[in-house]
């Protein structure tokens, strides 16, 4: 059986069906007591201040929206080697039930169609050295390439703090 689905730009409207998808996320990565975003939150930080953006997948027709399947989120960057903006997808999930269904493949082509619009060079994404089906779908199915001499780095908000130690403080 076919699946009938849509792909939209999220609204402040789908903020619970976002956080509902970014829970689903955070379990299938071993780490649901990392995902502590708030409904405030995405509407601040989404929806107000645009530090993100958001596309959603749902069932049905965008007449007849049914529930939220998917979720692309993603925002700009910069590279200094092209001179041209970045797309960086910081998540994207599909729900177990709607997987092999076409779902990631048309998140990726609103990504890749948003990422031609916008001139960027380069779409980059992470992924967990564990999760090897969607390792394979990336590799195998869109063709990415590894970035094999990248490791990720990462100061979370007590690093980020710790950084004031290093300030330049006028005499």
């Amino acid at each position: 059986m076919t699946l009938t689905f849509h792909i939209r730009p999220a609204n402040v409207h789908d903020v619970d069906a976002m956080l509902g998808l970014v829970q689903d996320l955070a379990t299938y990565e071993k780490q649901p007591e990392s995902a502590r975003a708030t409904p405030a939150m995405f509407r601040e930080n989404i929806f107000e201040k645009k530090y993100a953006h958001a596309l959603l997948a749902f069932d049905g027709t965008p007449e007849a929206p049914g529930i939220a399947l998917g979720m692309a989120l993603y925002f700009f960057n910069f590279s200094t080697w092209t001179g041209k903006p970045g797309l960086f997808l910081e998540d994207l999930y599909v729900s177990p039930d709607a997987r092999n269904k076409g779902i990631g493949k048309a998140l990726f082509a609103e990504l890749g169609k948003i990422a031609q619009e916008k001139d960027c060079a380069r779409l980059d994404w992470s992924v967990l050295k564990w999760n090897t089906p969607s390792i394979a779908f990336y590799e195998q199915t869109l063709k990415a390439k590894a970035m094999e001499e990248w490791m990720g780095m990462r100061l979370e908000e007590q690093g980020i703090e710790n950084l004031q130690k290093f300030a330049i403080h006028a005499a």
